[in-house]
């Protein structure tokens, strides 16, 4: 108030001028109130909520991981108590072989060329066999396939190619990739 009474002279003023001065102090007076603490705390407000906005949204998306952990969880656990049902010595060849004697095409199998690897942080190995098989029937395709995804030794076509063999007789020469989880 001293920096105003020494430069401004209040008393000086008329009436209509010292009102303009007061008004324009309360004014500067709003403005620095609404500057440096009311817009401030919206401000914070604002980020608070975007924040909360933020944590429900990754709330949520680790309720879904933790969901699909323990579906994985309960899969793997439900694939080693099959693991552990197989037969003694299961092997994938002898399995596919046995499959394709089923049906009568083991005759038609031209190559088998297995392979193994092991899973990184996993007790399981894949072992997997590409197989060909030539001249065969779709009739017998179809009945192989069945006979192999529906084994309670869970093994699974994985890739399937099927070509023409003769037009005339309806053979077919298809090579698959066959695999399945071992402990």
């Amino acid at each position: 108030m001293e920096f105003i009474h020494k430069y401004l002279n209040l008393k000086k003023l008329n009436r209509r001028d010292k009102y303009i001065v007061y008004g324009v102090g309360c004014l500067l007076g709003l403005l620095i109130i609404v500057q440096f603490i009311i817009r401030p705390f919206f401000e914070n407000r604002n980020r608070l909520e975007r924040t909360l906005q933020t944590r429900k949204v990754e709330l949520e998306q680790m309720r879904e991981f933790q969901t699909d952990y323990k579906a994985l969880k309960g899969r793997m656990q439900l694939s080693q108590v099959r693991v552990n049902k197989r037969q003694k010595g299961f092997t994938l060849n002898s399995f596919l072989v046995q499959a394709a004697g089923q049906v009568g095409i083991k005759d038609r199998i031209s190559s088998m060329k297995p392979t193994t690897t092991t899973q990184k942080n996993s007790n399981f190995k894949v072992s997997r066999v590409e197989m060909k098989l030539d001249a065969i029937s779709l009739e017998q395709l179809t009945a192989f396939l069945h006979g192999v995804e529906t084994s309670p030794n869970m093994v699974m076509v994985k890739k399937l190619s099927v070509s023409k063999k003769d037009k005339k007789e309806g053979l077919i020469n298809v090579i698959m990739q066959v695999e399945t989880i071992e402990a």
